[in-house]
Order: structure tokens, then C-alpha cells, then sequence
């Protein structure tokens, strides 16, 4: 669906380049988040697949169409919620909504409706977006990204003022979008719970530079990690360097190959006094913090 091919980007006057050489795929009704700190290149990716900005090298397919050689050919059927979604105060919702989707030829007032009541606007569109909480202007974008119904949606930080339970009801709408229509679906957020929860996949920018693309819950380390407890922790922790283990933290690594039963098994026979065994599943946020480290850039997590 979304084919992000070799590219560069450099602003007039920046010490270092937005985006370097950065490639990427989003398969068809496939969910990938897009991570990085502030000034990592995610809202100038965002603005290169959107036609918004203009790339030194590389260009950003849509279902094979070049945005950078195609643009009206290539972006009709994406939606877009990018960077501060800006609305006519003075109108209603509603009206915001239709005079908008005219833009790009307009849309049944059916459709409208149906994609109002989804967001959680039905008892307010007809109210003035002046009226509207921080909050509410998200759902009315969020609103204006499915009109028409696209098969690709940008989302920039869509979750931007939104309390818990609106987080959580986003998080369902757009899943259910996604199993309903088939929906391709590539997000930014900072919210890594949110993006664990909602992505089948991540791909994390640093410095311009992509890190990693992958599987959300598959992230490709060397090793697995155990959390270990016993009544006679020093004897345990030299049976677990015998082993092949080493201290990670509060846990325990070992070669990622490891037999968990057998490992267990290996300890009680030596010794160990168990009274806790457990794999542990390295966490988004967990992998997002440690992967500027130099040593996971470069290996096998990288594509």
C-alpha cells in the first residue's frame, strides 16, 4: 500500500538531515506507528507522503503511484489528520465537515452522518466549532480524515487532547475501521502504550535516521530475559552465570534459543531454590528507550 523508498531530505541552514536515506513499507490493512523524539524526521515523513514537502532524493508510493511525480493521481483516496487541524470557527461542525469535503468533490449527507455518529460528535456538529473543547476539534478531525472513505490514514498525534476514555474509544473505532474496510493505517504518536496496543508494527526515526522496523510485540534481540527468584540467591546467581546467563537489570539474559523448562530444570537439579520463574516480553516503551543505544544499531533488528 505504502512504499517509503530511499529518502533524503535537508532543510536551508540545518546542521544534520531531517530524513537520511530512509526507507519503509506499510503493507494493506496493516497499523504502523512511527516513533522517534522531537526533531527525530517523523512530521517531515509525514509531510513527504502527504505531497506537503518536497524531498532531495527518494520519493513515497501509494499503491505504486509516485505522490512526488502523481500527486492527483496518487493521494485522492488517503485521509489526513497533520499537525494542528485548523476548522472555520464561526460554522457548526456540519458545516465544517461539508465545505471541506467539497474541496475534494463532496459527500452524501449519509455519509456524514454515519461517520459523525462514529467519531462521538452526534450530539454536537450542529453546534459551532467555537463551542468545542480541545478534544472535540480531534474528533471533528479525525471526522474530516474519513470523508471520503480512504484506504490510507495519516494520523499525526491523534490522540492530542483526548481524556483516557476518548483514547480508549479511538483506539476501538480505528480498529474496527481497520477490520471493517481494510484500512491502511500509518500513525505518529509519543503515547508508546497506545501505539503497543494499537500497531501491528513500528518503525523508530532517530536522528533522521530509521533504527528499526518491525513487528510490535517481535522486536529482534539476542537474547531472552527471565525474571528468577530463590531462597538462596547468591548459590542461584553463580549456577545462572554457569549457565550461560548474565544480570540485565533486575532480570536475568540468556542465549534467546533457550528451552524455558529446561532451564528451570537445570537449576532445581543444581541447586537452585526456585520460588519464581518467568519469560519476560520486552515492552515497546522498554525497546524504544534502549534503542539509541549503539549496540542494537546496525544488527539484525535494523531493516
Amino acid at each position: 500500500m505504502l512504499k517509503f523508498q530511499n529518502v533524503e531530505k535537508r532543510f536551508s541552514g540545518a546542521a544534520s538531515a531531517a530524513l537520511d536515506a530512509v526507507s519503509f513499507d506499510v503493507e494493506k490493512g496493516r497499523i504502523c506507528g512511527l516513533l522517534g523524539h522531537n526533531g527525530a524526521g517523523k512530521s517531515t515523513a509525514l509531510g513527504i507522503i502527504l505531497g506537503m514537502v518536497h524531498p532531495d532524493e527518494g520519493e513515497a508510493l501509494i499503491e505504486g503511484v509516485s505522490v512526488q511525480r502523481d500527486r492527483e493521481k496518487a493521494l485522492p483516496r488517503v485521509g489526513a489528520i497533520f499537525e494542528a487541524p485548523a476548522f472555520y470557527d464561526y460554522l457548526s461542525g456540519w458545516h465544517n465537515l461539508k465545505t471541506l469535503a467539497a474541496y475534494s468533490g463532496g459527500v452524501s449527507d449519509k455519509l456524514i452522518e454515519e461517520t459523525v455518529e462514529w467519531v462521538g460528535l452526534g450530539t454536537r456538529i450542529r453546534d459551532r466549532v467555537s463551542t468545542y473543547s480541545h478534544g472535540m476539534r480531534q474528533r471533528l478531525a479525525l471526522a474530516q480524515s474519513l470523508l471520503p472513505r480512504p484506504d490510507l490514514l495519516v494520523l499525526d498525534e491523534p490522540t492530542d487532547g483526548l481524556d483516557p476514555e476518548g483514547i480508549v474509544e479511538f483506539r476501538e473505532q480505528l480498529l474496527e475501521l481497520r477490520d471493517r474496510l481494510g484500512l491502511t493505517v500509518l500513525l505518529s504518536s509519543h503515547l508508546l502504550s497506545e501505539v503497543e496496543q494499537l500497531c501491528d508494527e513500528v518503525v523508530i526515526l532517530r536522528g533522521g535516521k530509521k533504527i528499526y522496523e518491525g513487528s510490535v510485540d517481535g522486536f529482534d534481540q539476542d537474547f531472552a530475559l527471565f525474571r528468577i527468584a530463590s531462597e538462596n540467591e547468591a548459590e542461584t546467581i553463580e549456577l545462572i552465570n554457569r549457565l550461560g546467563g548474565r544480570v540485565e537489570g533486575s532480570r536475568y539474559a540468556f542465549p534467546k534459543t533457550v528451552d524455558d523448562s529446561e532451564l528451570l530444570a537445570s537449576l532445581i537439579q543444581e541447586g537452585a531454590k526456585v520460588s519464581r520463574f518467568s519469560r519476560e516480553v520486552t515492552s515497546l516503551e522498554e525497546f524504544y528507550l534502549r534503542a539509541g543505544d549503539s549496540k542494537l544499531n546496525g544488527k539484525g533488528a535494523v531493516k
